[in-house]
Formats: C-alpha cells, sequence, structure tokens
C-alpha cells in the first residue's frame, strides 16, 4: 500500500512582552531595556508601557512594534493622516513635532560626541511648517484585476503591499488637493492596466505632473490628461519608459535656490522641503564667511542648489558631480544667472580625483553635500586641499560621524552643529557641520 507524506506548515509564532519604554530614537522608535539589551519598539513612546511583539531578536539589540498601548504617554498626539498605521511614508505623526526634533538633534550630538571623543552640542535647529510641507511625491500604481480597481499610493512599511490614500497631510495642499481627481481620471483611462506611476511636483511656477505608462497611449486617453491639466493648471509630461521624457503643455519647471531661479526636469533631483532649503542655503553662505576673494570646492552639488549662490559672492566657484544631466543643468543655470565665474564638472567622486583638472586648484572654502554613502572617496583630497572653512551638510549621522573623523584627525575643529528638520514625521535625519582648520 502506497504511503503518502504531508509536510506541516511550520508555525513560528511571535513572542509577544510587556515593557515600560524609556528613551526615543532618532528614527522614532522607542527605545527599552529586554533581556540586558536594548528593545527598539515602533510606534512607542517614553513612559509608555506597552505590549510588543518581538519581530527581531539579535545577541547585541532586539526589534519590536506595539500591539497595545497599557499606559500611554500624555505627550502622544492623534495622527493627522487616516492612512499612518499601514502607510510607510512616515513613522512619526504619534510624537509631537518638539519631542521629534529633540530625538533627532540628541542622537546627532551622540554620535558626533563618540566620534570626536568630546562633547559636541548640537547649536540649533532649523525647521519650517511641520505640515504640507513636502513639494515632491511618487505615487505607484497597481490595477487590481479581482475587483478591477486602480490603487494609487504608497507601500506599507517594510513591504512590497501598496496602500491606496484618499490624501496625504506632509504634501504641499496644492499637490494634496490632487490626489482624489487624479485618480478618478487614472481611473478612467483605457490604459488603465498598464500604468506604472505618477509623480507630483510643486515647481515655484506651478505644479507639475508626470505619468509613466508602459503602453502607448490612445488619443482618447491622451485628450483626457491634456484636460486635466488645463483644468488644474499643471505642467503634464509622459515618460513611456525611465529614458524619455515627453512635455504635452506647460512650463519647464522652475525653483529658487536664494534669489535665483532653477530651471530643472521633472527627473532631476530637488530638495523637497523649500522652506528648510532656503534657510540651510543662507546658513552654509553665513558659515562659509564668502568674501570677494574667496574660491570654493562644492563636492556633491547636485544642480547648483549651493554653488551657485556662493557664485554671486566669491571670485570663484567650482561644482563637481557624479550625475551628467546634473552638470549639464548646473551650466545651464549658471549662464540663465550670469554667472560667469561659476564652473562645473562630472566626476564620480567615489573614485580617485587626483587626475580630475579642478583637483589641484587653490580653493580655500569647501561645502560638500554627499548621498546617505558618505564622501570616503574624496576626505582624504580635501585634507590635502587644506581649506580654512568646510561645510559638511549630510543626510546620514553615521557616515558624517565616520566623515568627520579624517578632518578631526587631520588638524580641523568642529565649530558649528545644526539639525535640519528636512523632514518632519519621518525617520531622516539631516545636519550641516561647520570645520575649520587650526
Amino acid at each position: 500500500m502506497a504511503q503518502f507524506y504531508s509536510a506541516k506548515r511550520r508555525v513560528t509564532t511571535r513572542q509577544k512582552i510587556t515593557v515600560v519604554v524609556n528613551d526615543l530614537d532618532a528614527f522614532g522608535q522607542g527605545v527599552a531595556r529586554h533581556n540586558g539589551k536594548a528593545l527598539f519598539v515602533q510606534g512607542a513612546l517614553p513612559g509608555e508601557q506597552v505590549e510588543v511583539e518581538i519581530s527581531e531578536d539579535k545577541r547585541q539589540y532586539s526589534r519590536g512594534s506595539v500591539k497595545r498601548i497599557l499606559a500611554a504617554s500624555p505627550q502622544r498626539v492623534q495622527p493627522r493622516c487616516p492612512h499612518y498605521s499601514r502607510c510607510g511614508g512616515c513613522q512619526q505623526q504619534h510624537v509631537p513635532v518638539e519631542l521629534q526634533q529633540q530625538s533627532k538633534a540628541s542622537a546627532l550630538a551622540h554620535m558626533l560626541s563618540k566620534e570626536s571623543g568630546s562633547p559636541v552640542a548640537v547649536d540649533d535647529i532649523i525647521s519650517g511648517q511641520a505640515w504640507g510641507y513636502r513639494r515632491r511625491a511618487r505615487l505607484s500604481l497597481n490595477y487590481q484585476v479581482k475587483t478591477q480597481t486602480l490603487q494609487m499610493g504608497f507601500r506599507e512599511q517594510a513591504s512590497s503591499d501598496l496602500v491606496s490614500i484618499t490624501q496625504c497631510p506632509i504634501l504641499k495642499p496644492e499637490l494634496n488637493a490632487l490626489i482624489q481627481p487624479l485618480h478618478l481620471l487614472l481611473s478612467g483611462l483605457q490604459a488603465v492596466r498598464r500604468l506604472g506611476h505618477v509623480e507630483l511636483v510643486l515647481a515655484d511656477n506651478g505644479p507639475l505632473l508626470v505619468l509613466r505608462h508602459l503602453d502607448a497611449l490612445s488619443a482618447a486617453d491622451r485628450q483626457k490628461l491634456e484636460q486635466f491639466s488645463h483644468k488644474h493648471q499643471l505642467s503634464l509630461f509622459l515618460a513611456p519608459d525611465s529614458d524619455t521624457l515627453e512635455q504635452l503643455n506647460g512650463e519647464m519647471p522652475v525653483i529658487h535656490s536664494g534669489s535665483l531661479g532653477l530651471t530643472f526636469s521633472p527627473r532631476d533631483f530637488i530638495q523637497v522641503n523649500d522652506e528648510v532649503n532656503q534657510q540651510m542655503v543662507a546658513r552654509a553662505l553665513a558659515w562659509l564667511d564668502l568674501q570677494p576673494h574667496d574660491r570654493v570646492l562644492d563636492l556633491f552639488c547636485g544642480m547648483g542648489n549651493f554653488t551657485l549662490p556662493m557664485g554671486n559672492l566669491a571670485e570663484n566657484v567650482v561644482g563637481v558631480e557624479g550625475v551628467a544631466a546634473l552638470v549639464a543643468k548646473a551650466a545651464y543655470n549658471a549662464a540663465l544667472n550670469n554667472l560667469n565665474n561659476v564652473a562645473f564638472y562630472q566626476h564620480n567622486l567615489e573614485e580617485d580625483v587626483t587626475s580630475q583638472p579642478w583637483a589641484g586648484e587653490g580653493f580655500n572654502k569647501v561645502l560638500l553635500d554627499p548621498a546617505r554613502a558618505g564622501a570616503a572617496g574624496v576626505m582624504e583630497h580635501i585634507v590635502k586641499l587644506a581649506p580654512e572653512l568646510v561645510v559638511y551638510v549630510s543626510c546620514n549621522p553615521t557616515t558624517l560621524a565616520r566623515d568627520s573623523q579624517v578632518l578631526l584627525k587631520s588638524g580641523y575643529q568642529l565649530e558649528r552643529v545644526t539639525m535640519l528638520d528636512m523632514f518632519p514625521h519621518t525617520g531622516h535625519l539631516e545636519s550641516m557641520v561647520l570645520f575649520s582648520r587650526k
């Protein structure tokens, strides 16, 4: 007689424990102690007693999420967004803005103090509006065959599942108001099953929309899109693939950095929080104390967010960026603003720079604004240039702390630290540090 083996599905039960949270980290996670190690709890505030489901248990730390709040903190606030419990875009809407800023500033000071070997304090915090600040959003699109409906929204945290949204209170009001009518429009297109994503950007001369579509659009669909763009007074771009951008109507977008107008492509990187960006640029220029005889090097310059305003004050400014399209756009904007003393070069700054035409020039001041990976590839070269002042703009405190060590060991001292509240209600920590040569 034949015997058949039926494998039973393995069932793992996640451990649930009760803890009292005593701190908040930079990413908005509550911090407790369990089994002699740190336990990071998503959704918990200091002083709260919570039931936690453990999701990750390592030798030195554990992670978990709140299943029940047994004793709530008086500081806890009601999230403004109805999608907050599922959407992965924000992590700290239950945390008061002041506590968000305080925890990020404390984490930044701790990391820099650890690397420098002496206490480091955050001098101040640059912030703006906590709501309605984001001028750019990319919304995923997914057609559900079973329900014959189009999902439009953001991904769940640590998941590929899409959360359909009807509003996003951290978006600029002009963009937030477009979400529901845009969803209705896209749901009615013949190409509804073959749409990739949609991008919304608020430029200083009005909103724009970029639609990524996987198949050619019919004349009827194009007409609907154009009618929508005219009704809502926005520039319309179509993206049939990752390299092509077709502008159907509207102006090329413009943003400002200081007093200068910068044109950009909808695919170019721009700072999404304009209010904080304007303050950040002004602070960086003030720290550098630019004089008519200064020669400044701006590394990871993008399309000239810092470089171009510096050109109004210094004798000569050189910007270096790895993305060729941004270099071309920066050079175009320099010419547009009649800045003949500013030059741009394209180079991957993770690679050796010593043979570059700009590398040996006598710069007396340096600004760098690297991506999350930091600037390990150019720190030693900055030391060789021996500038009087260095401003480091960071979106990752870990790599900032690492790169700071190179300057501190080479005779530089840390003068000022500012925390940039660029992304309220999220776990992103941005900062700016001033170093001077002893």
